[in-house]
């Protein structure tokens, strides 16, 4: 007889978008479907179930200035955290957050190092800011510093000419995402416009982040590669501001920005009928605050993906792409519950009834 305490969720498990369960146990942290024997202290909890949200595109330890202090970057993650985001892969950040990994009340984090950016083609203070020629090594640097993550800077503001230019020449990220791979990496990049795709994606990169530049010329060679995208539209609605703060100094960036962002559920809605993967990711951190995953799954859907693979994006696709657990029998019990069924509307993700980390009820 066991006189271990439990935790038993019970109502609707959505252990996947088709497989729902009626309850589970978590013992000693890890989840069973199997009914403890014995157990002396059981907590009941009540509601509709998901694994822990991911936010694919978070950085925490950063803010509009740079590096923060731990106790900023603990803030950060708990509000995360009670926003039901039990997982973030750490799109590049200049804070050491190693301390995260011995807490278990915060998400776990996948980190991609710290930026890796063109000489002054980038926010001060975010990235290492290199030439061509040190692609490769700073790539590798930060493929050993990671989690299995290394991200670069594809495009940004040019201020010779005024717009958004590819930051990298093609051989050096071919190069560079060779070396990567070499190292057991993947690789993603930060991009907004168009001229910069082609030769990452032929170059043979995993990701590409915001892919507001993604074009129909351009969709299918995408698809066939299975490159990824997280388009993290909650951030692209920053675009007509930044536009608008821009317009005397450079009016060719500032119209731009404006298409891209004009036609940012277009681009959604066309990448994922072509069989692009698309992730829920937030940009938190930089000026965006945390906390936004439920806000980034709506408007995925207002872009035209249907609701439950907008939930997928968040939840049991994107942890399989990550290469982390769900619900299944024996995972680390990291999930979230809610008062009505997700896959129904997605609107109930701004409003955990309960947050359950490592075994452990925390929000």
């Amino acid at each position: 007889m066991s006189d271990r305490a439990v935790l038993h969720v019970k109502g609707r498990v959505l252990v996947g978008p088709d497989d729902a369960r009626d309850e589970l146990w978590v013992i000693d942290g890890r989840v069973s479907y199997e009914r403890p024997v014995g157990a002396r202290d059981v907590r009941t909890v009540q509601g509709w179930a998901l694994p822990g949200l991911v936010d694919a595109h978070c950085h925490v330890g950063l803010d509009t200035h740079g590096p923060v202090p731990d106790d900023v970057s603990e803030k950060q993650a708990l509000t995360d955290r009670d926003a039901g985001t039990l997982l973030i892969r750490d799109a590049g950040s200049p804070s050491d957050t190693r301390w995260i990994d011995d807490r278990d009340d915060l998400p776990k984090i996948i980190r991609a190092g710290r930026h890796i950016a063109r000489t002054r083609r980038y926010i001060r203070n975010f990235a290492w800011e290199i030439e061509p020629d040190d692609l490769v090594a700073y790539v590798a640097q930060e493929a050993r510093r990671g989690d299995g993550w290394v991200k670069l800077v594809g495009d940004w503001i040019d201020r010779g000419t005024g717009d958004l230019s590819a930051c990298w020449p093609r051989d050096a990220v071919e190069a560079a995402i060779a070396e990567a791979h070499r190292l057991g990496a993947r690789v993603t990049a930060h991009c907004f416009a168009e001229d910069s795709l082609r030769d990452l994606v032929e170059a043979g990169i995993d990701c590409i982040e915001h892919a507001t530049g993604l074009t129909e010329d351009l969709i299918p060679l995408f698809a066939s590669r299975g490159v990824a995208i997280v388009p993290t539209l909650v951030n692209i609605a920053t675009f007509p501001r930044l536009a608008a703060g821009a317009e005397s100094k450079f009016p060719r960036w500032s119209a731009h920005m404006r298409r891209l962002h004009e036609r940012r559920y277009d681009t959604v809605r066309s990448a994922y009928d072509a069989g692009i993967p698309v992730y829920v990711g937030t940009d938190a951190g930089g000026s965006l605050a945390h906390g936004l995953v439920a806000g980034e799954v709506a408007e995925l859907v207002t872009a035209g993906i249907p609701p439950v693979e907008a939930l997928s994006a968040t939840a049991w696709g994107a942890r399989a792409w990550l290469g982390r657990p769900g619900l299944e029998e024996g995972a680390p019990a990291d999930l979230v519950v809610y008062d009505g069924d997700p896959r129904a509307d997605v609107r109930v993700l701004a409003d955990p009834r309960r947050v359950v980390l490592n075994g452990r009820v925390v929000g």
